[in-house]
């Protein structure tokens, strides 16, 4: 079984149709010849009818986990948590990777496989030119610092396998954007299979993720990273 876990916080304009988008995926995951697939909502606290909406979305054809607000890398490793599946995919309820580019996806090995929006094979649509000079920049510094080889890091569509990645969840201390920087680094040190997948990615207007304000503070997150890989913080005792 795959688990779907899809993030959302204040996101009742859209929350609807990222709901339909899952439950199609799912009716037909048997004739792509898929594993059956789970839906989990996580609401990270949303103030607006988001959680409401995304209950009545669901039905009876998935699960909401309603939590206080913490980031985005706490909603989806509480879901991450609770899977019933074998592998864990995370995406964004804005579905910017479709789920035709899912489906391909969700054929690929590895214990942790994650979308690229960079290099061959993979296609940016619709995105900003300063938008994706700040990722670069961002990925620049990743590289450098505590990730190299990997030339996107922050592409919210990520596939775990879900034994390996409960076994990471006790050395994740990031809660926020910069969670995928600290997944990475874990799953690197702990020897998991990393298998990065090229997509095609469509830039929404509407994402949450504000560079600019939230920059810093995803560099502040990435130095504390460097600072407790160094420390061995992320190898085996």
């Amino acid at each position: 079984m795959i688990s779907l876990v899809l993030p959302v916080w204040n996101e009742a304009r859209r929350v609807e149709r990222g709901v339909a988008a899952a439950r199609a995926l799912a009716a037909e995951a048997g004739a792509l010849g898929l594993p059956p697939v789970e839906i989990i909502v996580v609401d990270d606290g949303s103030s607006d009818d988001t959680a409401a909406l995304a209950e009545r979305a669901l039905g009876s054809e998935g699960r909401l986990l309603r939590r206080p607000h913490e980031g985005k890398g706490a909603a989806l490793f509480a879901g991450l948590a609770i899977a019933r599946g074998d592998r864990c995919l995370f995406n964004d309820i804005d579905w910017s990777v479709s789920p035709s580019e899912v489906q391909r996806l969700l054929r690929s090995p590895g214990e942790l496989v994650i979308a690229v929006r960079e290099g061959q094979g993979a296609r940016r649509l619709g995105e900003p030119p300063s938008r994706h000079l700040v990722g670069r920049a961002f990925n620049r510094l990743v590289q450098w610092s505590v990730l190299a080889g990997y030339e996107d890091t922050q592409c919210g569509c990520k596939l775990i396998d879900v034994a390996a990645g409960r076994r990471l969840l006790p050395l994740l201390q990031e809660r926020g954007w910069a969670y995928d920087v600290e997944l990475l680094v874990a799953a690197e040190e702990r020897g998991l299979r990393v298998v990065q997948h090229p997509v095609a990615w469509r830039y929404e207007a509407e994402t949450r993720l504000r560079p600019w304000q939230d920059g810093p503070a995803m560099a502040r997150a990435v130095w504390a990273i460097r600072r407790r890989q160094r420390a061995g913080h992320y190898r085996a005792s």
